[in-house]
Protein backbone atom coordinates (compact mmCIF):
# COMPACT_ATOMS: atom_id res chain seq x y z
CA UNK A 1 0.00 0.00 0.00
CA UNK A 2 2.57 1.93 0.89
CA UNK A 3 4.69 1.20 -2.08
CA UNK A 4 1.95 2.27 -4.25
CA UNK A 5 1.21 5.42 -2.54
CA UNK A 6 4.77 6.74 -3.04
CA UNK A 7 4.94 5.60 -7.01
CA UNK A 8 1.36 7.72 -7.24
CA UNK A 9 3.06 10.82 -5.58
CA UNK A 10 6.48 10.28 -7.83
CA UNK A 11 4.23 9.86 -10.45
CA UNK A 12 2.29 13.04 -9.68
CA UNK A 13 5.39 14.92 -8.72
CA UNK A 14 6.94 14.11 -11.92
CA UNK A 15 3.67 14.96 -13.92
CA UNK A 16 4.15 18.74 -12.11
CA UNK A 17 7.60 18.96 -12.91
CA UNK A 18 7.01 18.31 -16.89
CA UNK A 19 4.25 20.51 -17.11
CA UNK A 20 6.27 23.06 -15.38
CA UNK A 21 9.23 22.67 -18.02
CA UNK A 22 6.63 23.03 -20.94
CA UNK A 23 4.97 25.81 -18.98
CA UNK A 24 8.55 27.29 -18.52
CA UNK A 25 9.31 26.81 -22.14
CA UNK A 26 6.48 28.20 -23.60
CA UNK A 27 6.79 31.57 -21.68
CA UNK A 28 10.02 31.75 -22.96
CA UNK A 29 9.35 31.34 -26.27
CA UNK A 30 6.34 34.16 -25.71
CA UNK A 31 8.68 36.29 -24.08
CA UNK A 32 9.16 39.73 -26.46
CA UNK A 33 12.46 39.44 -26.83
CA UNK A 34 14.76 36.39 -26.31
CA UNK A 35 17.83 36.65 -24.96
CA UNK A 36 20.61 33.33 -25.30
CA UNK A 37 23.97 31.83 -25.57
CA UNK A 38 24.61 30.17 -28.17
CA UNK A 39 28.78 29.56 -28.54
CA UNK A 40 30.93 32.56 -28.41
CA UNK A 41 27.73 34.77 -29.06
CA UNK A 42 25.37 36.75 -27.20
CA UNK A 43 22.06 36.42 -29.21
CA UNK A 44 19.20 38.77 -29.34
CA UNK A 45 16.30 38.01 -30.75
CA UNK A 46 13.55 39.88 -31.22
CA UNK A 47 10.33 37.92 -31.07
CA UNK A 48 7.18 39.71 -31.56
CA UNK A 49 6.20 38.64 -35.66
CA UNK A 50 2.82 39.73 -35.50
CA UNK A 51 4.15 43.32 -34.59
CA UNK A 52 6.54 42.88 -37.21
CA UNK A 53 9.25 42.57 -34.29
CA UNK A 54 8.09 46.54 -33.17
CA UNK A 55 10.61 47.48 -29.99
CA UNK A 56 8.50 48.91 -27.17
CA UNK A 57 9.88 49.87 -23.85
CA UNK A 58 10.51 46.76 -22.26
CA UNK A 59 12.44 45.27 -24.87
CA UNK A 60 14.60 48.16 -25.00
CA UNK A 61 15.39 47.87 -21.49
CA UNK A 62 16.40 44.20 -21.32
CA UNK A 63 18.22 44.24 -24.82
CA UNK A 64 20.28 47.06 -22.80
CA UNK A 65 20.81 44.90 -19.42
CA UNK A 66 21.89 42.15 -21.26
CA UNK A 67 24.02 43.67 -23.64
CA UNK A 68 26.14 45.11 -20.88
CA UNK A 69 26.17 41.79 -18.99
CA UNK A 70 27.44 40.42 -21.99
CA UNK A 71 30.25 43.28 -22.54
CA UNK A 72 32.21 42.27 -19.30
CA UNK A 73 31.55 38.42 -19.92
CA UNK A 74 34.89 37.14 -20.87
CA UNK A 75 33.35 34.05 -22.68
CA UNK A 76 31.24 36.36 -24.67
CA UNK A 77 32.96 37.39 -28.29
CA UNK A 78 30.58 38.81 -30.12
CA UNK A 79 26.81 39.70 -29.73
CA UNK A 80 24.29 38.91 -32.56
CA UNK A 81 20.77 40.50 -32.96
CA UNK A 82 17.72 39.04 -34.99
CA UNK A 83 13.89 39.23 -35.94
CA UNK A 84 11.79 36.24 -35.30
CA UNK A 85 9.13 35.00 -37.88
CA UNK A 86 10.90 35.36 -41.01
CA UNK A 87 9.21 39.06 -42.14
CA UNK A 88 10.84 41.79 -40.61
CA UNK A 89 13.98 42.35 -38.18
CA UNK A 90 12.15 45.46 -36.61
CA UNK A 91 9.80 47.50 -38.15
CA UNK A 92 9.86 50.17 -35.98
CA UNK A 93 8.76 51.84 -32.19
CA UNK A 94 5.48 51.26 -30.77
CA UNK A 95 3.95 54.13 -31.93
CA UNK A 96 0.47 53.60 -30.85
CA UNK A 97 1.33 53.11 -27.27
CA UNK A 98 3.89 56.62 -27.53
CA UNK A 99 1.13 57.97 -28.89
CA UNK A 100 -1.39 57.38 -25.97
CA UNK A 101 1.16 58.23 -23.19
CA UNK A 102 1.96 61.56 -24.70
CA UNK A 103 -1.65 62.46 -25.43
CA UNK A 104 -2.16 62.02 -21.90
CA UNK A 105 1.48 63.16 -20.30
CA UNK A 106 2.34 59.77 -19.71
CA UNK A 107 5.61 59.07 -18.67
CA UNK A 108 6.06 56.66 -21.49
CA UNK A 109 6.47 59.54 -23.80
CA UNK A 110 9.67 60.69 -22.09
CA UNK A 111 11.03 57.40 -20.71
CA UNK A 112 10.36 55.65 -23.94
CA UNK A 113 13.09 58.02 -25.98
CA UNK A 114 15.60 58.24 -23.78
CA UNK A 115 16.21 54.62 -23.15
CA UNK A 116 16.08 53.68 -27.04
CA UNK A 117 18.70 56.93 -27.07
CA UNK A 118 20.38 55.65 -24.42
CA UNK A 119 20.61 51.70 -26.42
CA UNK A 120 21.40 53.10 -29.60
CA UNK A 121 24.57 54.96 -27.59
CA UNK A 122 25.51 51.46 -26.27
CA UNK A 123 25.20 49.65 -29.35
CA UNK A 124 27.60 52.50 -30.98
CA UNK A 125 29.81 52.43 -28.45
CA UNK A 126 29.92 48.14 -27.66
CA UNK A 127 33.19 47.01 -26.73
CA UNK A 128 32.22 43.62 -28.08
CA UNK A 129 31.61 43.33 -32.33
CA UNK A 130 27.92 43.75 -32.40
CA UNK A 131 26.02 42.19 -36.09
CA UNK A 132 22.81 42.82 -37.19
CA UNK A 133 21.05 40.27 -39.18
CA UNK A 134 18.47 42.79 -41.05
CA UNK A 135 16.87 40.01 -43.06
CA UNK A 136 13.10 41.62 -43.52
CA UNK A 137 11.86 45.09 -43.14
CA UNK A 138 13.50 47.57 -41.06
CA UNK A 139 12.55 50.69 -40.03
CA UNK A 140 12.63 53.59 -37.59
CA UNK A 141 13.78 51.79 -34.19
CA UNK A 142 14.98 48.82 -36.21
CA UNK A 143 17.26 51.47 -37.69
CA UNK A 144 18.84 52.35 -33.91
CA UNK A 145 19.21 48.89 -33.29
CA UNK A 146 21.42 48.05 -36.34
CA UNK A 147 23.07 50.85 -38.27
CA UNK A 148 25.64 51.54 -35.21
CA UNK A 149 26.87 48.57 -34.50
CA UNK A 150 30.03 47.05 -36.32
CA UNK A 151 28.38 44.84 -38.65
CA UNK A 152 24.75 45.06 -40.99
CA UNK A 153 24.01 42.31 -42.92
CA UNK A 154 21.37 42.78 -44.93
CA UNK A 155 19.48 40.53 -47.61
CA UNK A 156 16.80 39.97 -50.77
CA UNK A 157 14.02 40.23 -48.59
CA UNK A 158 15.59 43.49 -46.12
CA UNK A 159 13.72 46.47 -46.91
CA UNK A 160 15.12 49.79 -45.18
CA UNK A 161 13.77 53.29 -44.61
CA UNK A 162 13.09 56.15 -42.21
CA UNK A 163 9.30 57.17 -43.00
CA UNK A 164 9.01 59.48 -40.16
CA UNK A 165 7.99 62.46 -41.53
CA UNK A 166 4.62 61.45 -42.82
CA UNK A 167 3.76 61.20 -39.72
CA UNK A 168 5.19 64.24 -38.03
CA UNK A 169 8.07 62.68 -36.43
CA UNK A 170 11.70 62.74 -37.39
CA UNK A 171 14.61 60.44 -38.29
CA UNK A 172 15.85 59.91 -34.81
CA UNK A 173 17.58 56.92 -33.78
CA UNK A 174 21.02 58.52 -34.60
CA UNK A 175 19.52 59.20 -37.86
CA UNK A 176 20.85 62.69 -37.47
CA UNK A 177 24.40 61.00 -37.08
CA UNK A 178 24.57 58.53 -39.61
CA UNK A 179 22.10 59.90 -42.27
CA UNK A 180 24.46 62.63 -43.23
CA UNK A 181 27.29 60.52 -43.34
CA UNK A 182 25.90 58.42 -46.03
CA UNK A 183 27.39 59.14 -49.77
CA UNK A 184 26.15 62.81 -51.71
CA UNK A 185 22.94 64.00 -50.48
CA UNK A 186 21.23 60.07 -49.78
CA UNK A 187 21.26 60.51 -46.42
CA UNK A 188 19.12 63.79 -46.88
CA UNK A 189 17.04 62.41 -49.57
CA UNK A 190 15.63 59.51 -47.96
CA UNK A 191 15.01 61.21 -44.45
CA UNK A 192 12.63 64.05 -46.40
CA UNK A 193 11.07 61.20 -48.55
CA UNK A 194 10.71 58.49 -46.80
CA UNK A 195 12.24 56.64 -49.56
CA UNK A 196 12.58 52.70 -49.28
CA UNK A 197 15.37 50.74 -49.99
CA UNK A 198 15.33 47.13 -50.55
CA UNK A 199 17.60 44.09 -50.71
CA UNK A 200 21.28 44.68 -51.75
CA UNK A 201 20.19 48.42 -52.56
CA UNK A 202 20.89 48.52 -48.71
CA UNK A 203 24.08 48.01 -49.07
CA UNK A 204 24.73 49.70 -52.19
CA UNK A 205 23.84 52.94 -50.44
CA UNK A 206 26.19 52.37 -47.15
CA UNK A 207 24.20 51.48 -45.00
CA UNK A 208 24.51 47.78 -44.98
CA UNK A 209 28.03 46.28 -44.39
CA UNK A 210 27.34 43.04 -45.80
CA UNK A 211 24.62 41.13 -47.96
CA UNK A 212 24.26 37.22 -47.66
CA UNK A 213 21.41 35.57 -49.53
CA UNK A 214 18.49 34.73 -47.17
CA UNK A 215 18.22 31.34 -49.20
CA UNK A 216 20.97 29.91 -51.49
CA UNK A 217 19.02 30.06 -55.22
CA UNK A 218 18.23 26.86 -56.15
CA UNK A 219 18.55 24.69 -53.17
CA UNK A 220 16.67 24.27 -49.85
CA UNK A 221 19.40 26.03 -47.80
CA UNK A 222 18.87 28.77 -45.83
CA UNK A 223 22.38 31.06 -45.80
CA UNK A 224 21.06 33.16 -43.40
CA UNK A 225 21.12 30.60 -40.58
CA UNK A 226 24.23 29.20 -41.70
CA UNK A 227 25.43 32.21 -41.20
CA UNK A 228 24.56 32.51 -37.78
CA UNK A 229 25.62 28.74 -37.06
CA UNK A 230 28.99 29.99 -38.11
CA UNK A 231 29.11 32.50 -36.71
CA UNK A 232 28.22 30.82 -33.38
CA UNK A 233 31.10 28.12 -33.54
CA UNK A 234 33.96 30.75 -33.85
CA UNK A 235 36.60 30.23 -31.04
CA UNK A 236 37.56 33.07 -29.62
CA UNK A 237 37.58 35.30 -32.65
CA UNK A 238 38.72 38.67 -33.20
CA UNK A 239 36.57 41.43 -34.94
CA UNK A 240 38.90 40.56 -38.02
CA UNK A 241 37.90 36.53 -37.59
CA UNK A 242 34.17 37.87 -37.97
CA UNK A 243 34.93 40.15 -40.30
CA UNK A 244 36.14 37.43 -42.83
CA UNK A 245 33.08 35.02 -42.20
CA UNK A 246 30.93 37.96 -43.06
CA UNK A 247 32.90 38.49 -45.93
CA UNK A 248 33.16 35.19 -47.71
CA UNK A 249 29.29 34.66 -47.39
CA UNK A 250 29.26 38.01 -49.00
CA UNK A 251 31.38 37.04 -51.75
CA UNK A 252 29.06 33.86 -52.47
CA UNK A 253 25.66 35.58 -52.61
CA UNK A 254 24.18 36.27 -56.07
CA UNK A 255 20.63 37.47 -55.37
CA UNK A 256 20.32 40.91 -57.22
CA UNK A 257 23.82 41.45 -58.25
CA UNK A 258 23.33 41.52 -61.78
CA UNK A 259 20.50 45.01 -61.06
CA UNK A 260 22.59 48.26 -60.68
CA UNK A 261 21.85 50.31 -58.02
CA UNK A 262 18.20 51.44 -57.66
CA UNK A 263 19.33 55.20 -57.49
CA UNK A 264 22.05 54.85 -59.68
CA UNK A 265 20.64 57.23 -62.48
CA UNK A 266 19.42 59.63 -60.54
CA UNK A 267 22.29 60.00 -58.20
CA UNK A 268 23.91 63.26 -59.41
CA UNK A 269 20.08 64.86 -59.57
CA UNK A 270 19.99 63.84 -55.70
CA UNK A 271 23.74 65.35 -55.31
CA UNK A 272 22.65 68.53 -56.91
CA UNK A 273 18.26 69.12 -56.22
CA UNK A 274 19.33 67.98 -52.43
CA UNK A 275 22.52 70.63 -52.11
CA UNK A 276 19.57 73.64 -51.72
CA UNK A 277 20.26 75.76 -48.29
CA UNK A 278 16.86 75.31 -47.00
CA UNK A 279 14.00 72.97 -47.33
CA UNK A 280 11.95 75.73 -49.49
CA UNK A 281 14.97 75.92 -51.41
CA UNK A 282 14.92 72.16 -52.48
CA UNK A 283 11.35 71.88 -53.11
CA UNK A 284 12.25 74.88 -55.75
CA UNK A 285 14.97 73.21 -56.94
CA UNK A 286 12.82 70.31 -57.71
CA UNK A 287 9.93 72.24 -59.72
CA UNK A 288 12.59 73.95 -61.50
CA UNK A 289 14.07 70.57 -62.68
CA UNK A 290 10.74 68.86 -63.83
CA UNK A 291 12.04 65.95 -64.39
CA UNK A 292 9.43 62.81 -64.25
CA UNK A 293 11.79 61.91 -61.02
CA UNK A 294 11.92 65.40 -59.59
CA UNK A 295 8.22 65.42 -59.70
CA UNK A 296 7.97 62.43 -57.93
CA UNK A 297 9.78 63.76 -55.24
CA UNK A 298 8.31 66.98 -55.20
CA UNK A 299 4.98 64.97 -55.04
CA UNK A 300 6.27 63.20 -52.24
CA UNK A 301 7.58 65.56 -50.10
CA UNK A 302 4.59 68.07 -50.11
CA UNK A 303 2.40 65.05 -48.23
CA UNK A 304 5.11 65.49 -45.14
CA UNK A 305 4.60 67.28 -41.85
CA UNK A 306 6.07 70.68 -43.19
CA UNK A 307 7.08 71.20 -39.27
CA UNK A 308 8.81 67.43 -39.63
CA UNK A 309 10.77 68.46 -43.27
CA UNK A 310 12.15 71.89 -41.27
CA UNK A 311 13.22 70.06 -38.30
CA UNK A 312 14.67 66.52 -39.87
CA UNK A 313 16.57 69.40 -42.87
CA UNK A 314 18.26 70.95 -39.52
CA UNK A 315 19.23 67.90 -37.82
CA UNK A 316 21.18 66.36 -40.37
CA UNK A 317 22.54 69.43 -41.30
CA UNK A 318 24.18 69.76 -37.23
CA UNK A 319 24.13 66.34 -36.60
CA UNK A 320 27.31 66.19 -39.90
CA UNK A 321 29.46 67.36 -37.41
CA UNK A 322 28.22 66.41 -34.42
CA UNK A 323 29.49 63.17 -32.09
CA UNK A 324 26.96 60.24 -31.65
CA UNK A 325 26.47 61.46 -28.33
CA UNK A 326 25.75 65.21 -29.19
CA UNK A 327 23.28 63.72 -31.95
CA UNK A 328 21.13 62.28 -29.56
CA UNK A 329 20.76 64.91 -27.07
CA UNK A 330 19.78 66.74 -29.74
CA UNK A 331 17.20 64.13 -30.69
CA UNK A 332 15.42 63.57 -27.47
CA UNK A 333 15.30 67.28 -27.29
CA UNK A 334 13.42 67.12 -30.70
CA UNK A 335 11.68 64.13 -29.32
CA UNK A 336 9.94 66.07 -26.32
CA UNK A 337 8.82 69.20 -28.37
CA UNK A 338 6.91 66.40 -31.09
CA UNK A 339 5.13 64.95 -27.85
CA UNK A 340 4.10 68.65 -27.08
CA UNK A 341 3.20 69.66 -30.42
CA UNK A 342 0.30 68.76 -32.88
CA UNK A 343 1.89 67.00 -35.94
CA UNK A 344 2.57 63.44 -34.54
CA UNK A 345 -0.46 62.95 -32.89
CA UNK A 346 -2.37 63.89 -36.48
CA UNK A 347 0.47 62.00 -38.42
CA UNK A 348 -0.26 58.71 -36.33
CA UNK A 349 -4.48 58.95 -36.81
CA UNK A 350 -3.87 59.94 -40.62
CA UNK A 351 -1.24 57.00 -41.30
CA UNK A 352 -2.24 54.24 -38.47
CA UNK A 353 -4.75 54.60 -36.56
CA UNK A 354 -8.09 55.81 -39.12
CA UNK A 355 -5.63 55.29 -42.08
CA UNK A 356 -6.96 57.94 -44.16
CA UNK A 357 -4.17 59.34 -45.07
CA UNK A 358 -5.36 62.93 -45.39
CA UNK A 359 -2.87 64.63 -42.17
CA UNK A 360 -4.10 67.98 -41.32
CA UNK A 361 -0.79 69.66 -40.10
CA UNK A 362 -0.86 72.46 -38.48
CA UNK A 363 1.53 75.09 -39.41
CA UNK A 364 0.25 73.38 -42.98
CA UNK A 365 2.77 75.49 -44.95
CA UNK A 366 6.62 75.38 -44.87
CA UNK A 367 6.64 79.16 -44.46
CA UNK A 368 4.60 79.04 -41.55
CA UNK A 369 6.97 77.11 -39.90
CA UNK A 370 9.60 80.08 -38.81
CA UNK A 371 12.95 79.82 -37.04
CA UNK A 372 11.85 80.83 -34.12
CA UNK A 373 9.10 78.02 -33.81
CA UNK A 374 11.91 75.58 -35.20
CA UNK A 375 14.54 76.95 -32.53
CA UNK A 376 11.68 75.28 -29.60
CA UNK A 377 12.78 72.11 -31.00
CA UNK A 378 16.24 72.23 -30.31
CA UNK A 379 16.45 74.28 -27.31
CA UNK A 380 17.89 72.63 -24.23
CA UNK A 381 15.93 70.88 -21.79
CA UNK A 382 17.95 71.65 -18.73
CA UNK A 383 17.81 68.90 -16.17
CA UNK A 384 15.80 67.10 -18.03
CA UNK A 385 18.50 67.05 -21.16
CA UNK A 386 19.07 62.78 -21.82
CA UNK A 387 22.25 62.21 -20.28
CA UNK A 388 25.05 59.60 -21.78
Amino acid sequence: MLRSQYRLITSNRLQITVQHLRMSSQAASDAEVLLAKNGCAGVITLNRPKALNALNHNMTRLIYHQLKLWEEDPETFLVLIKGAGGKAFCAGGDIIAITEAGKTGGQLAQDFFKEEYILNNAIGICKKPYVALVDGITMGGGVGLSVHGHFRVASEKTLFAMPETAIGLFPDVGGGYFLPRLPGKIGLFIALTGFRLKGRDVQKAGIATHFVDSQKPLCFLLKIPSLEKDLQSLKSPSKENICDVLDAYDKESTAGEDKPFILAEHLDKINSLFSGKSVEEILENLKQDGSPFAHQQLKTILKMSPTSLKVTFRQLKNGSSLTLQEVLTMEYRISQACMKGHDFYEGVRAVLIDKDQNPKWKPERLEDVTNEYLDSYFASLGSNDLKL
